[in-house]
């Protein structure tokens, strides 16, 4: 497990999330601070983060 850190699209506090290096995935959480739901998508690439984006689900 990587721990990453990122900041919150609604309530803008810092995040540290444990990411599984074993696959990509698309998934939705809520944030720990204000409890809104962000949308967060991880590609690694032989267990190396590729790339992640964090957005907000609009509602």
């Amino acid at each position: 497990m990587n721990e990453h850190f990122f900041q919150c699209p609604y309530c803008w506090e810092e995040i540290s999330m444990l990411l599984d290096p074993s696959a990509s995935q698309t998934y939705i959480e809520d944030c720990e601070v204000c409890c809104n739901p962000i949308e967060i998508d991880v590609v690694f690439e032989n267990s190396e983060l590729i790339s992640l984006a964090v957005r907000d689900i609009e509602q």
